[in-house]
């Protein structure tokens, strides 16, 4: 069916995305799909972390012994390995992630490698002292889609100062080990 074929979904001025996708799901349910996401509140689970080293908190998230962040959950992506300067994250993007032109947003690769790099950087963080992105840079080598599959992300500290620290990152498909995308960050270091 051609976007002109399709049937009109009636929104209103200032609609959301959300209230559109819910107008097409009642005129084609053919082609509707839905996802429930469960998650817990993040505020009691970010101040028990930062009663931890970077390493201890991440190793309990990946252990399961503290939920995940929302956002991981909404990605579906989280850490599979966890070192001191080193991460590797998976995830799984689906159609879900799509954007208008047929293909994952570049925004899924991005928040994955940004999740990837600064994580790499906490965890080389003791217990009480946080750090936020500076800066994030990516490029993108190939395409996402739903037929990908599975998707790696490690990163590695570069650099790790008092103040500031780099690393980078690679994202590659996990079945063909082919580069997806790639990227850098700088993170401020948070003392208390």
């Amino acid at each position: 069916m051609s976007a002109a074929d399709a049937p009109a979904a009636p929104t209103a001025p200032g609609a959301t995305a959300v209230d559109a996708a819910n107008a097409f799901a009642e005129s084609s349910p053919e082609t509707s799909r839905s996802r429930t996401l469960v998650w817990q509140d993040p505020v009691p689970t970010a101040a028990a972390g930062a009663t931890m080293s970077g390493i201890e908190y991440l190793s309990a998230i990946l252990a399961g012994e503290v939920p995940p962040p929302p956002i991981a959950v909404t990605l579906r992506m989280g850490p599979i390995e966890v070192g001191e300067g080193r991460i590797v994250f998976s995830g799984d993007p689906g159609e879900e992630h799509y954007n208008p032109i047929g293909v994952v947003h570049g925004g899924y690769a991005a928040t994955l490698l940004d999740s990837a790099l600064g994580s790499a950087v906490h965890s080389t963080l003791p217990a009480g002292v946080g750090y936020t992105s500076l800066g994030l840079e990516v490029k993108y080598v190939r395409p996402i889609t739903r037929d990908t599959g599975r998707v790696v992300c490690e990163a590695k500290v570069v650099y790790r100062g008092r103040r500031q620290a780099t690393a980078e990152a690679n994202l590659t498909a996990a079945e063909s080990g082919k580069l997806l995308a790639h990227g850098t960050s700088t993170c401020m270091i948070l003392e208390g």
